[in-house]
This record gives C-alpha cells, sequence and structure tokens, in this order.
C-alpha cells in the first residue's frame, strides 16, 4: 500500500478523544482537543524531531537520545560523575553538547572539559509517553502546556507532550548555550534548511521538504501560516510522537489469538512476569502504570527524584514506572544507565538490598522473587523478544528516520 495512503488512513481514525488503533491490546492514544493530529504537523514535527540544528551547536536532535532502533531510548553512554569519580553516585547518562559560555562558544567544563556534557539521568523510552499525563522520569511536565511567550493556557489538559518536547532546547546539558532564548530558537529555524545535515531522508520527508524547501513553508504547510512560534514547534513536535505507536510485538499477537506469535520460552516468561507480580507496576498493555516509585536505586542523597516536583518528601526518590515495551532492544537500563545487560536489570530485583526509602510493590509488599535459571531465561526472553515491535527494531514506518550527522561522526571516532 502507498505510503500516503497508509498515513491518510490513520488519520481518519482520529477523534478528539484519541486514536483508533488497528491493536486491540493498547487503549486509543489520547488527542488534546487543541492539538489534533493533522498530516501537515505530523511531518513538520518528524522533521523538527531529527533536526540536529535546533541545538545550539548542531549536533544533538531531540532522535539523537530517542532511537527506534534503540527502543525510543539512547544508544550512546557517558558518565556522570556527581561530585566525583567511580563512586556510588555515577550515572550512565545520555551525552548533550559541550558546554559553552553565553555567545555559544566552546568553554571548558570543570567535569567534562571539552567533551560533552552528560545528562544525569537516562533518556527514557518517548514511545510509552503518549499514554502519560506527566512527562520526564520525574513527572515534570504537566499535563497543562502554557505558551512560553504569553503565559496563556495553550492545553487545558492532555498536554504533558508538548511541555516536554521544547525543554530540551533549553537546557544546557542537553541542546542549548546558557541564556539562549525563543527569539534565538525561532530565528535560526527561520534560517536554516529543513535537516541540511542529515542524510537518508526517509520518503515522506523528502517529499514534504521538496515541495517546502524551507520552515516558513513547511510550518505554513502544517498551520495555514508561516510563523514560527513555540506552541507550533510544540504541537508538531508532539503530534509526530503520538504516530509512534509500538503496538504490532509478539505479546500484541498472541493476546489477539495468534498461539505461535510468542515462543515457549516466551509464553513461560509472560507467566512468571504475572506470577512474579511484575504487572503491578509494569501493568499490560502499555506496561507500565505510569505511577512514581523509589525502588532504591539511588540513595535521595544524589538524587530526589520526584520530590522537587511536588515538594512532598514521600515521593523522595521517587522515579517514573518505564514501559516494558521495546526494552529489548535498549543499550542501558534503569534511569541511571546502570546496568548494560536486560538479564542484570532482572537480577536487581531478584537480588534487591533494601535502601532507605523504597516502596513496596502495590498490593504485595517486598520484592522477593527468588528466581531459578529457568525462570530469569524465560523472563528475559518474554521481554527481549515479546515485547518488541518488528517495525521499532528495523525502523520502518511510522519509525523510519534519517541519518544524523553526529552519527557520521560517532562512527569516525
Amino acid at each position: 500500500m502507498n505510503r500516503k495512503i497508509v498515513v491518510v488512513s490513520m488519520l481518519l481514525s482520529v477523534g478528539v478523544g484519541g486514536w483508533s488503533m488497528a491493536s486491540a491490546q493498547v487503549p486509543p492514544v489520547p488527542v488534546p482537543e487543541e492539538n489534533p493530529i493533522t498530516e501537515g504537523k505530523r511531518v513538520l514535527g518528524k522533521i523538527l524531531f531529527w533536526e540536529e540544528q535546533l541545538s545550539s551547536d548542531d549536533t544533538v536532535a531531540c532522535g539523537t537520545c530517542h532511537r527506534p532502533a534503540s527502543g525510543g531510548a539512547d544508544p550512546r553512554f557517558g558518565r556522570h560523575t556527581g561530585t566525583d569519580m567511580g563512586t556510588i553516585d555515577d550515572v550512565w547518562g545520555s551525552p548533550g553538547v559541550v558546554h559553552m559560555n553565553e555567545a555559544g562558544e566552546p568553554a571548558p567544563h570543570p567535569v567534562f572539559g571539552h567533551e560533552p556534557q552528560v545528562t544525569p539521568r537516562r533518556a527514557p523510552s518517548n514511545f510509552g509517553a503518549i499514554w502519560a499525563t506527566e512527562q520526564f522520569w520525574d513527572g515534570r511536565a504537566a499535563s497543562e502546556f502554557l505558551d512560553p511567550l504569553t503565559g496563556e493556557v495553550a492545553i487545558a489538559s492532555g498536554g504533558s507532550l508538548e511541555n516536554q518536547a521544547i525543554a530540551p532546547f533549553f537546557n544546557p546539558v542537553e541542546m542549548a548555550r546558557p541564556g539562549r532564548t525563543w527569539d534565538d530558537l525561532t530565528g535560526k529555524i527561520e534560517g536554516v534548511a529543513p535537516l541540511a545535515l542529515a542524510t537518508n531522508l526517509p520518503s515522506d520527508v523528502a517529499e514534504a521538504i521538496e515541495a517546502n524547501s524551507d520552515y516558513p513553508t513547511l510550518f505554513e504547510e502544517a498551520f495555514s501560516d508561516s510563523e514560527i512560534t513555540p506552541v507550533r514547534i510544540a504541537f508538531a513536535i508532539a503530534t509526530y510522537q503520538r504516530t509512534l505507536v509500538a503496538d504490532q510485538t509478539p505479546w500484541d499477537l498472541y493476546m489477539a489469538g495468534d498461539e505461535t506469535a510468542l515462543s515457549e520460552a516466551g509464553v513461560y516468561g509472560w507467566r512468571t512476569f504475572q506470577a512474579l507480580h511484575c504487572d503491578k507496576c509494569h501493568e499490560p498493555p502499555l506496561f507500565t502504570n505510569n505511577d512514581f516509585f523509589n525502588i532504591s536505586l539511588r540513595l535521595m542523597e544524589y538524587d530526589l527524584g520526584r520530590q522537587p516536583v511536588t515538594g512532598d518528601e514521600e515521593d523522595g526518590g521517587e522515579m517514573k514506572v518505564p514501559s516494558l515495551r521495546n526494552v529489548g532492544l535498549r543499550d542501558r537500563f534503569m534511569h541511571t544507565g546502570e546496568f548494560g545487560r536486560l538479564s542484570e536489570a532482572i537480577m536487581f530485583y531478584d537480588q534487591l538490598v533494601s535502601l532507605p526509602g523504597m516502596d513496596e510493590i502495590p498490593g504485595i509488599g517486598s520484592y522477593q522473587f527468588n528466581l531459578n535459571g529457568y525462570d530469569t531465561y524465560d523472563l528475559e526472553s518474554f521481554l527481549r523478544i515479546g515485547l518488541a515491535d518488528p517495525r521499532v527494531a528495523n525502523e520502518t514506518f511510522p519509525f523510519d528516520r534519517p541519518t544524523l550527522r553526529s552519527e557520521l561522526v560517532e562512527e569516525t571516532d
């Protein structure tokens, strides 16, 4: 089927309350009425999501830290050392931009020097975010979305993706020089050629840029006039993300009646997943309940988690429960990036050492898995293969993307 027909057929199923998906497992995608999905916004959002020129030094796009073949997470990692190197406060975070002064010139950082700075938490997968009412590990991107310039309400409820979409543009570790303003960003967008640094553009993106060779005309195609505003940038990127529904996993097919979709180990792993009450937090079909828990991965003196967002000491150390869909594609695990193998993340729960403030499993109590070798093998098989959408793993539509210039630099380093 022609790709444009596929997109149009998806868009025809969009309603004010959500997006009716082919899979019977995942719920409809919630779409705020102030930002309905349109094809113009979707393709503009896709271009912006993969645009390295949105960073102050042209090295980082949104997609740099959220690559489909890595399960929507970051295949790269660097060490964030905290106050010193090689101690318990170290985190394997996501590399961002080099430290800059307010003029945008590289300036040595006291910890990272002239190397890219590293975030104090791993970049989470962006795929499960479309059902969450709050974004980021600590939930600081809320449901109400305000126009960054006027403070007026742009989305009354359901706009956490819009809040999340624009935050990295002004983070001096992730994408920005200190003191960056919206005038700086929108002015830059107006003056650059779309995806000029990228290669191997997906066909929908290439066709859009061929028809509209600059950003003002792309914004006019999406919004009926060429003005580039913070709200429109957020609306476009959030619209694109709402079309990334990874709902064609072997587990989805198995639950729909295809008993051959999961391997024997996968079936046993699914049963083990339920028997161990993993589903109390990683609740199917999204494999998250989007709640916040302190699983005792770090001491609160190193990361207060959700507490600074809510002001409630009871939320100290709590982080959002991540979706396990496509978890087997990720390169590192947990918000600290502490584990480089999925099996290590599984064994963390089996060998958990209780630290102060650890929350219990809802309705169950303490973590007491007592796994044997068969349990571990089956559980990993279910998570790694049973929850992986092949379109995500292979980066096929709608998860296709361009090749970033920074990737080519990575290959030569």
